[in-house]
C-alpha cells in the first residue's frame, strides 16, 4: 500500500500442481508453458512513475530512483489474459532487470514488488540499489522488477475517473453517522459503474493477485530459472504469499515485509487500517509533546486531544480544502515514516493557525483504477449500505481516529460479480522457506494482520518483529537486527530457528 491517503484508505517446477480454484486444465505446468524470450533494452523514462509503497518519505531515498539507471534494463513479456485459456488473448507485462555484476557470486533471481495494489515496480530494483540494499544481495541476484498487470507500462486499466474523482481518491469520507454512509454510497456506486463500463472492463475478471502471481512465474520461466527468490512489501507481502502458495516448488527464498493478513487487501484488512493508526499514533504524540515549539501540547494526552479538536474544527470549517477526513488522511499518511513526523507536526501547526497546506500532486488515474480492479476482484465485499453502517458504527467506537472512514462504503460494494475463482487460501503446505519481517507499530499493515498470516503459514514461515514504528522494514528501516537477519537469509539461506523479536535500537 503506497503511502498516499487516497490509495491506502485511497509478490524445480512441481509437475501437474493444480492452481487452486481454477479448472483442472490450468495447472502450474500450463501456466509457465513456452514463455516468450525477454529482449532487454533501455528502460522507459519513469517521470510519472507510480512510486511504490516502501519508497515514500525516507530522506536517504531522495533522488535515488535512478541511481542505478544505466544498469537497469527493461523488456516486455506476453502473458495470457486468462490462464484457463493460455493460448487465447495476451496482455503485456513490463519487466526490468538489475543484473548482478559478479557472476561468481550470483545464485539466481530476486523478484520484487514494492506494494499497492496499483503501484509500479519497474524502477524498484534501481531504487533498492540506490538506497540500502546490501552489495552482497546485489551480487547474489539479478534483481527483477515489473509493473503488475493493469499497471503503468504493462497493459493498463482505467475507470475513466473524472478529475474530481481522482482528487477524492479511493478513500471514503469519515462517517460520523449512518446518514454519512448513505451519502457516500452513490459516489461509490458511480465509480464501480464507471470501472465496469470502461474501455478496459474486459480485464476486470482477470486483474487479480492470483493472476499477477502467475505472471511472476512466467517471468521466472522467461528468465530461464528453475526457481525464484522474492522480496515484497505491504501488498507485495500478499502477492508473495500467493505466489509461494501457488508455486511452492518454484519458490526459493521468500521475504515478506510489512505483512497483510492471509486475505490480502480485503474488507477485513481495510478496516484494520484504523487499528494501525491507533497503534502508531502514540509515537507521533510522544514526538510532538517533546517539541513544545509546535504548540500541539506538552504531553501525549494533550497532543491526542489536539487531534480530535482539529478534526472536529476542520469538519466544520475546512482550511484550504482540508476537512476532517483529509486531516485524518494526512496524519495517517505521514505516520508511515519516522522522518515525516516533523513534517506532520508542522502541518498540524499550520492548520491550527488556519494556514492552508501545499496542494498534493494529483494521483494518477491508472493507479487508482488498478487498485480497485485488484482489491474488488480478489474478494467479495458486502453489498448493502446497512452492512457498512454497522461497520462504521463499530469501528468509530473502537478506533475513533480513523474508524469512521475504514468502516465506510467503497466501490467494491457495487463491483460486478465477475469473479472466476475464489481467493487463494494461504496455508502451511510447502517448503519452510518464508521469512516474514514486520514493524510492531505499522499503520498500513498492522501487526495484528501479520500475526494472522504467520499463523496461516505455520511451519513454512519464521517471523522477525522489530520494535519500531512505520511502514516497511527492509532495507529502508533502521533496525539492524531485522535488516541483518533478512540479508543473511537472502545471501546464505540462514533463517532464525524460531520467531525473533528485535529490540528497539538507538536512533532506530
Amino acid at each position: 500500500m503506497r503511502k498516499i491517503f487516497s490509495l491506502a484508505l485511497a509478490a524445480t517446477a512441481v509437475a501437474a500442481a493444480a492452481v487452486p480454484g481454477a479448472p483442472a486444465a490450468a495447472t502450474a505446468d500450463t501456466v509457465t508453458a513456452a514463455p516468450d524470450a525477454l529482449r532487454w533494452g533501455p528502460c522507459p523514462q519513469q517521470a510519472e512513475s507510480h512510486q511504490a509503497e516502501s519508497q515514500k518519505g525516507e530522506p536517504q531515498q531522495a533522488g535515488s530512483e535512478n541511481a542505478d539507471a544505466p544498469r537497469l534494463r527493461c523488456a516486455t513479456l506476453g502473458v495470457p489474459l486468462d490462464y484457463r485459456d493460455p493460448g487465447g488473448r495476451q496482455i503485456e507485462i513490463a519487466v526490468s532487470r538489475l543484473a548482478s555484476k559478479d557472476p561468481s557470486k550470483r545464485r539466481g533471481v530476486l523478484l520484487t514488488n514494492p506494494g499497492g495494489p496499483g503501484g509500479s515496480g519497474l524502477d524498484y530494483p534501481a531504487l533498492l540499489a540506490g538506497a540500502r540494499l546490501p552489495q552482497s544481495v546485489l551480487d547474489a541476484y539479478d534483481v527483477i522488477g515489473f509493473d503488475p498487470r493493469g499497471v503503468g507500462r504493462s497493459t493498463p486499466v482505467t475507470c475513466d475517473l473524472t478529475p474530481q474523482q481522482q482528487a477524492r481518491g479511493n478513500f471514503p469520507s469519515y462517517a460520523h453517522t449512518a446518514a454519512d454512509v448513505a451519502k457516500e454510497a452513490p459516489k461509490a456506486r458511480a465509480v464501480a459503474e464507471q470501472c465496469a463500463t470502461s474501455r478496459t472492463a474486459w480485464m476486470l475478471p482477470y486483474t487479480t493477485t492470483a493472476n499477477t502471481a502467475r505472471d511472476m512465474d512466467r517471468i521466472r520461466a522467461a528468465l530461464g530459472e528453475q526457481k525464484a527468490s522474492y522480496l515484497g512489501a505491504s501488498y507485495g507481502s500478499y502477492l508473495g504469499a500467493v505466489y509461494t502458495t501457488l508455486f511452492p516448488g518454484r519458490s526459493d527464498r521468500i521475504v515478506l515485509d510489512s505483512n497483510m493478513g492471509p486475505g490480502g487487501y480485503d474488507l477485513a484488512n481495510f478496516r484494520l487500517l484504523a487499528r494501525g493508526m491507533e497503534d502508531r499514533f502514540p509515537d507521533f504524540a510522544a514526538y510532538a509533546a517533546a517539541h513544545p515549539e509546535y504548540g500541539l501540547g506538552t504531553t501525549p494526552k494533550q497532543v491526542t486531544a489536539k487531534f480530535f479538536e482539529l478534526a472536529k474544527r476542520l469538519d466544520a470549517e475546512p482550511v484550504g480544502g482540508i476537512d476532517g477526513t483529509l486531516f485524518r488522511g494526512v496524519t495517517f499518511d505521514r505516520l508511515y515514516v519516522d522522518g515525516l513526523l516533523p513534517t506532520l507536526a508542522e502541518e498540524w501547526q499550520a492548520l491550527d493557525k488556519g494556514k492552508p497546506l501545499p496542494a498534493p500532486p494529483p494521483v494518477p488515474e491508472n493507479l487508482l483504477a488498478s487498485h480497485l480492479y485488484v482489491i474488488c476482484g480478489d474478494s467479495r465485499w458486502p453489498g448493502t449500505v446497512r452492512d457498512y453502517q454497522r461497520n462504521a458504527a463499530t469501528d468509530r467506537l473502537k478506533y475513533p481516529m480513523l474508524g469512521g472512514t475504514t468502516g465506510n462504503i467503497k466501490p467494491c460494494a457495487y463491483w460486478p460479480d465477475s469473479h472466476i475463482e475464489p481467493p487463494v487460501r494461504i496455508g502451511d503446505r510447502g517448503p519452510s522457506n518464508v521469512l516474514m519481517v514486520q514493524n510492531e507499530r505499522d499503520p498500513g499493515t498492522p501487526l495484528a494482520g501479520a500475526m494472522k498470516l504467520r499463523r496461516a503459514f505455520g511451519d513454512r514461515a519464521t517471523m522477525v518483529t522489530a520494535d519500531q514504528g512505520g511502514h516497511g522494514v527492509y532495507p529502508f528501516g533502521r533496525n539492524m537486527c531485522a535488516n541483518n537477519t533478512v540479508t543473511a537469509f537472502l545471501t546464505g539461506g540462514q533463517r532464525p530457528a524460531e520467531d525473533l523479536a528485535c529490540a528497539a535500537e538507538p536512533n532506530g
